[in-house]
């Protein structure tokens, strides 16, 4: 206490508190130049960032003192609630405020006239806030930044455009303290490079990291299936696990299977439990129920994806709950750290496998949370998308000398590296658009003036560039409206692929309900309620998570062990079972299986290398394959293992998995590919080629994407080498294709390859054969064939 001053040690007794040491630690380094506080969920990192700012700012001042940025607009109400109680209860002339898209017009426009002391934003509202004329002058008083969940941001091109915004504000504030603060770092050092100011290294403090947490699986009385992401076998002991606790979060990880779930879960809650339903396609209204819902304690458990996975504090969360393998140990010790938010105090979390392969991951995954071994990609370049918005914003603010900008971004971690070439192929596509589009006056945004600077051709596009700014490419969504004649309340949004395929009187789920398909009218779907018929899914812009390369090779050591006595016996047997008919995957050799089934030949690559990565093998393979006369049908994919049929067998898979034939396929491959398409799309908007938002408009995502691919279409054959060309063809490797984790089972295989013949399917595989029926199904009759065939050939595995 001694550290505090008296007013602050006052306050702490007399809420019974002492101040934590990471607390006080982080007090002592108030004048670092750049911090990182590692602590655990529940620890209080927010406080221990903000503390130096509340203590400077008790002795009295004016304008923009410290400002909080945050990945979540949720986040920034949640501190800013937070922040109210101990500046009420010591009296102190602090004000308060946050800004983010949901933040009315004329409080923003207050905002950028008077300051407030600390302002709670997101990294798409600073930079907004930074491209207008009178920053310098909103920002000359700023002491202070601090980066909540600073390792989310770090793992998107958020965090590239958050740290350009503070390179630009230490130019606007010379004497800028950094704090970033986070829960899961895999790496401190990268993240501490990452945000580090150019000019000294970044201090790092490391908290203790409190018990380890109550961690286990569920035991239910139904087997998991053989495939599927549902889980809805565990409903029941699901429902007797909310009904323990005092609330639950229940985390799925994509917002379709969170609507199938809370369904089945309100299907089934006979004692009428109230349980929420909170996901990024839920309309702003409906997420604020839940949340105003959540913090008067009034429902007993949430279902939700990762809108939740970030330092919202539940104080009342005592229990979580994962539905399906987490896919990211990183993300599972995030979502287990929100029950019992409180430091040293055991988080409890139950795992739910969605399938019998599931078992084997989510034991996995609990043995690395026990170890401590979080996974994480190495973080490559700054992405020159970003880069190109961000001279554009510059420029929107006002004229730039280009020197002194390419310095100013060098400053920012990772841009540290950025070559004068690299920064200047930028410059000229933000003035030109580049040598394949330079007659066009439309692209032609920015003009070289007689002193050596660049400015707006045309003051006029800044409110464009305004409009458009931000890193986050949306899936094109249809917002979904209950019809009636004053527009309708607003239930959420779905993709705009899927709406298209909606006829009248076609039912689906949203906000966990079933709804009537009416009409599309401006760009909304108007739906009226049904509760009768069997609904359809909304196909929402939810992402897929891939397994990553840590819980793979360790589910992969585990598949080595000689026996299986930790696991349950159903899952303990189907192993054995493989390992009798055939033989287990190992982390230095590939394992490869063929076996005719139904007529024809299957093949099955054991990788291991994510969902994405298989898929892209199974498009090169199966090309390489018709090459060959080989005469394939199809191939399905899972996170573990790739399954390729066809109507001759495979002799030998060596020739096909040969490096530098699988770089020359994709090559040839992506130069037309729908994927390329769509990364160029992504990339595009970001740098500001393409804009969605006009002066009162709204393009629709067909508009978008027949703008985009005529553009590619051009520049593929008259500018192919391009700037977004080139970083389309980067974006789509690492991202939607994800080549390099190809190239990695490639390099741990060197060649080893063990190819086994079996007489008829293998229990491993079997699995992935019930993936081949996912198509629609059109009738109880289909769907009854279409179930006999699974039984048979599960028969014929030995698994029945």
């Amino acid at each position: 206490m001694n550290a505090l001053p008296a007013q602050f040690a006052d306050w702490f007794r007399q809420k019974g508190w002492q101040p934590h040491p990471h607390q006080l630690d982080l007090l002592a380094q108030a004048p670092e130049k750049s911090t990182l506080l590692i602590a655990p969920t529940g620890g209080g990192k927010t406080l221990a960032g903000f503390l130096p700012s509340l203590i400077e700012l008790a002795k009295g001042g004016a304008g923009l003192h410290t400002l909080y940025v945050s990945p979540l607009k949720a986040l920034a109400a949640d501190i800013k609630r937070n922040l109210a109680t101990p500046i009420a209860e010591m009296s102190l002339p602090i004000r308060v405020e946050d800004r983010t898209g949901d933040t009315p017009y004329s409080r923003r426009q207050r905002q950028r006239a008077d300051p407030p002391h600390i302002l709670l934003t997101t990294p798409e509202s600073l930079a907004l806030l930074l491209s207008y004329e009178d920053a310098p002058r909103i920002f000359a008083s700023l002491q202070r930044v601090i980066v909540d969940e600073i390792h989310a941001l770090a793992e998107s091109k958020r965090g590239d455009q958050m740290m350009l915004a503070l390179a630009r504000l230490e130019t606007l504030a010379p004497n800028l303290r950094r704090i970033g603060l986070s829960a899961t770092v895999e790496d401190p050092a990268a993240l501490a490079r990452f945000l580090a100011h150019s000019d000294g290294p970044c201090l790092t403090l490391l908290a203790d990291p409190g018990p380890d947490p109550d961690m286990q699986m569920l035991e239910t009385k139904a087997v998991p299936p053989w495939n599927g992401a549902g889980a809805h076998y565990a409903v029941p002991e699901v429902l007797a696990e909310v009904e323990k606790a005092k609330t639950t979060l229940i985390f799925i990880n994509t917002r379709a299977q969170a609507e199938l779930f809370f369904r089945a879960l309100w299907l089934a809650n006979e004692a009428s439990l109230p349980i929420g339903l909170h996901h990024g396609s839920l309309s702003r209204e409906a997420r604020d129920k839940v949340e105003n819902a959540m913090i008067a304690g009034k429902l007993r458990a949430i279902v939700c994806t990762g809108t939740l996975d970030l330092g919202i504090d539940w104080g009342n969360v005592d229990l979580v709950i994962q539905i399906g393998a987490p896919k990211n140990i990183k993300r599972l010790v995030q979502r287990i750290g929100r029950a019992n938010h409180r430091y040293n105090a055991p988080s409890r979390a139950i795992l739910v496998p969605a399938n019998r392969f599931e078992v084997v991951e989510c034991r996995a995954a609990l043995e690395a949370v026990q170890e401590h071994d979080l996974d994480g990609e190495p973080r490559g370049p700054g992405p020159r998308d970003v880069l190109c918005q961000h001279i554009l914003i510059s420029a929107c603010a006002a004229p730039f000398d280009p020197t002194d900008l390419y310095r100013e971004m060098r400053s920012a971690g990772p841009y540290s590296a950025l070559s004068r070439a690299e920064f200047d192929d930028c410059l000229d596509f933000c003035a030109t658009g580049g040598y394949g589009l330079r007659a066009y006056d439309k692209w032609r945004r920015l003009i070289g003036r007689a002193d050596g600077t660049y400015a707006l051709r045309d003051p006029r596009a800044a409110r464009q560039i305004r409009m458009n700014l931000g890193t986050i490419v949306d899936t094109e969504t249809l917002a979904v409206r209950l019809k009636n004649r004053r527009g309708g309340k607003p239930l959420g949004e779905v993709e705009e692929a899927f709406a298209a395929t909606l006829s009248p009187g076609d039912t689906f789920l949203i906000g966990g309900e079933v709804v009537t398909f009416e009409s599309i009218r401006e760009l909304t779907v108007q739906v009226t309620h049904e509760a009768r018929k069997k609904p359809r899914i909304a196909v929402f812009a939810g992402t897929k998570f891939a397994t990553s390369t840590l819980l793979s090779q360790r589910v992969l050591k585990m598949l080595q062990a000689p026996d299986w006595p930790d696991l349950p016996a159903h899952t303990a047997n189907w192993l054995r079972l493989q390992k009798q008919m055939s033989h287990m995957p190992g982390p230095d050799q590939l394992l490869v299986e063929s076996f005719p089934a139904d007529g024809r030949y299957f093949t099955c690559f054991y990788g291991f290398a994510g969902r994405n990565a298989l898929q892209t093998l199974g498009l090169l393979l199966t090309k390489r394959l018709e090459s060959a006369g080989l005469n394939p049908l199809g191939f399905v994919s899972t996170d573990y293992a790739l399954l390729i049929w066809g109507l001759e067998e495979i002799t030998d898979p060596a020739p096909l998995l040969n490096p530098k034939g699988m770089r020359e396929g994709l090559d040839t491959w992506l130069a037309g590919n729908a994927v390329m398409k769509r990364s160029f799309r992504n990339v595009a908007t970001i740098a500001g080629l393409i804009e969605k938002n006009l002066p009162g408009k709204r393009k629709s995502g067909r508009q978008a994407t027949f703008s985009s691919d005529i553009l590619y279409d051009t520049l593929l054959k008259y500018d192919p080498d391009h700037l977004l060309m080139r970083l389309t063809r980067r974006e789509a490797m690492r991202g939607l294709v994800d080549f390099a984790r190809i190239e990695e089972m490639l390099a741990r295989i060197d060649g080893k390859i063990d190819h086994v013949f079996a007489s008829t399917v293998t229990p491993l595989a079997a699995p992935l054969l019930l993936e081949i029926g996912k198509i629609p199904i059109r009738g109880q009759a289909e769907e009854r064939l279409m179930a006999e065939a699974a039984a048979r050939m599960m028969a014929d595995a030995k698994l029945q």
